[in-house]
């Protein structure tokens, strides 16, 4: 049997690389670990799951199950670090660790490490691009006929700003440390000032006028998701039509194929903050058992993790007045399951900056911050996280200065050494969160004899999980769960006196408090986990009856008893 492969967290795997990684965990792990493409991304790259669940202890899909997914930004690779920390700690943690024993015997992980190979393989190339996520050319289909393309022009492999002096510039040296540039003062004239640029190439430059083109690829695959779907004008990358995009197509098809997904975590890059619905609507507005619920979760990921768990309406949006729409709004307010996003990386908590907002401090903030980012470039990043300003002969500009901060590889993730520790920060939340979900177990399959060849069959199960059977009121109010569903299995020569051969029942509660032990009004339904349906059957002595029930996000268990 091959050896558990030993990943590198301080790189970032192309394409083929990650999937032999995961390949070799297959087959090192084949009782434990298995991958199978959902899909096929714009330039026809697999789009890989990793089913990780004991299948010595059930199928897959008879299992609650947690779905786990990165990379869906083109850009944000730390994300697929992250899933393959996860993915590595399970391997090697099952049979050993009891937290993994447990939540791969009980549960499944399917766990998406890249959903968008194709941008993050630009982004991982020799001369990278950063797009935002396809690289389908979106809107349109032309090439830039003038402006300035935004790319590598001195084949360094990075992407930094160019400085070129100008009276009007918006930008000048601060004064105490000039290889800083801070904007200019309300009403400064007289000093000497910079227009910044982005690094990149001019088309048809008349020497006067410089605009940036955007991308020809400008897609957003997180806002090409069905609900809350809003055209181009609306929300920018949205595509021409929900799903339209194969990779944001392949994982709804794949998530509505399994209704056992019940929770899910989508990685990100940067903030260092974990994001928790809803995207459209104040907490108020909110389902309040959801939003008690989601705090618990929350406030528990904060803890574990030492990221703030934030609401996306109130506390992340990009402009006050916009509301950000995309996996969350779907998977929670469409089908009802839990779901977070992770932003990971912060460089200004790195740096020492404590009190900042998340967004608002990338409008506006003091210089006193971009100087401890400067020392923690110098003493913690050998000078590399900002780059000093240095010459370059631009194509069409002439001399300019190429500097200022390395975005990529300090910004949307952390430098090499910090990737690991900031993976290892959330596999205890996942986990807890997977072993919260609602699990199906038997409770009581048995026989009585009624009268000859006549026999009442009983079938009791229960919820084991702290969520209840639905996970969440939203799902009950989008009606995509349905309560438990029983089902007797006769063999030939047997039938029913009463009852039906499937029944549904009720949905489950778990064993999460309704409130505390000092309520006024303490829950009543005190066995609220538990069903049993009845059966009377016709069958001669010695006859074997299968017995199944199903909960669409609890699982599925299986008993049998024989008639006598």
């Amino acid at each position: 049997m091959p050896a558990i492969p030993t990943p590198r967290f301080d790189v970032f795997y192309k394409h083929d690389d990650l999937t032999r990684l995961l390949q070799s965990y297959a087959q090192a792990l084949p009782t434990l670990v298995e991958v199978r493409s959902i899909g096929k991304s714009h330039e026809g790259r697999d789009i890989w799951v990793v089913i990780i669940t004991s299948k010595a202890t059930g199928a897959d899909v008879d299992k609650p199950a947690f779905w786990v997914d990165g990379n869906i930004h083109a850009a944000e690779l730390t994300a697929s670090t992250a899933c393959l920390y996860w993915l590595h700690k399970l391997a090697t943690g099952y049979a050993k660790d009891p937290q993994v024993t447990q939540l791969l015997d009980t549960r499944v992980v399917y766990m998406v490490p890249r959903l968008n190979p194709d941008g993050a393989e630009l982004a991982l190339a020799d001369r990278p691009r950063h797009i935002r996520s396809s690289t389908r050319p979106y809107p349109w289909d032309e090439q830039p006929v003038d402006g300035l393309t935004v790319e590598d022009v001195d084949g360094d492999g990075r992407m930094l700003m160019m400085r070129v002096p100008d009276p009007h510039g918006t930008y000048k040296k601060c004064p105490d440390e000039p290889r800083l540039m801070v904007p200019r003062d309300p009403g400064e004239f007289g000093g000497e000032y910079y227009r910044l640029i982005p690094e990149g190439t001019l088309k048809n430059f008349d020497g006067l006028k410089i605009w940036v083109n955007p991308d020809r690829e400008g897609l957003d695959l997180n806002r090409n998701f069905p609900a809350y779907w809003r055209q181009e004008f609306e929300q920018q990358g949205a595509g021409p039509y929900p799903t339209s995009e194969p990779e944001v197509r392949a994982m709804v098809d794949f998530i509505t194929q399994h209704p056992n997904i019940g929770a899910a975590v989508s990685f990100h890059t940067h903030s260092g903050v974990i994001l928790r619905p809803m995207g459209t609507q104040a907490d108020d507005d909110m389902t309040p058992e959801d939003l008690w619920q989601y705090k618990r979760f929350s406030d528990l990921g904060a803890k574990l993790t030492g990221y703030p768990a934030i609401s996306i309406y109130h506390d992340f949006k990009y402009h006050p007045k916009q509301v950000i729409t995309g996996t969350q709004d779907w998977v929670y307010e469409h089908l009802g399951a839990l779901f977070w996003t992770v932003e990971i990386w912060a460089p200004n908590k790195e740096a020492g900056i404590n009190d900042y907002q998340w967004i608002d401090w990338y409008r506006d903030h003091p210089v006193e911050d971009d100087k401890k980012l400067l020392k923690w470039s110098d003493e913690q990043c050998g000078g590399k996280a900002h780059v000093d300003w240095y010459p370059f002969n631009h194509p069409q500009l002439g001399r300019v200065e190429l500097g200022g901060w390395d975005k990529m590889n300090y910004w949307r993730n952390p430098p090499a050494h910090l990737r690991e520790r900031e993976a290892a920060r959330f596999p205890t939340w996942l986990q807890q969160i997977a072993l919260s979900l609602p699990k199906l177990e038997v409770l009581r399959a048995e026989v009585r004899a009624l009268g000859p060849d006549s026999w009442r069959v009983r079938f009791a199960v229960a919820n084991s999980g702290y969520l209840p059977s639905y996970v969440t009121k939203r799902a009950l109010e989008r009606k995509t769960v349905r309560g438990v569903v029983f089902q007797i299995l006769l063999p030939k020569g047997a039938s029913l006196i009463s009852g039906k051969e499937r029944t549904k029942g009720t949905q489950l509660e778990g064993h999460a408090p309704k409130g505390s032990l000092q309520a006024f009004m303490p829950d009543r339904n005190i066995t609220g986990d538990r069903a049993m349906i009845e059966w009377i059957v016709k069958a001669p002595k010695g006859t074997v009856v299968g017995l199944t029930a199903t909960a669409d996000r609890a699982g599925t268990v299986r008993s049998e008893v024989t008639l006598d």
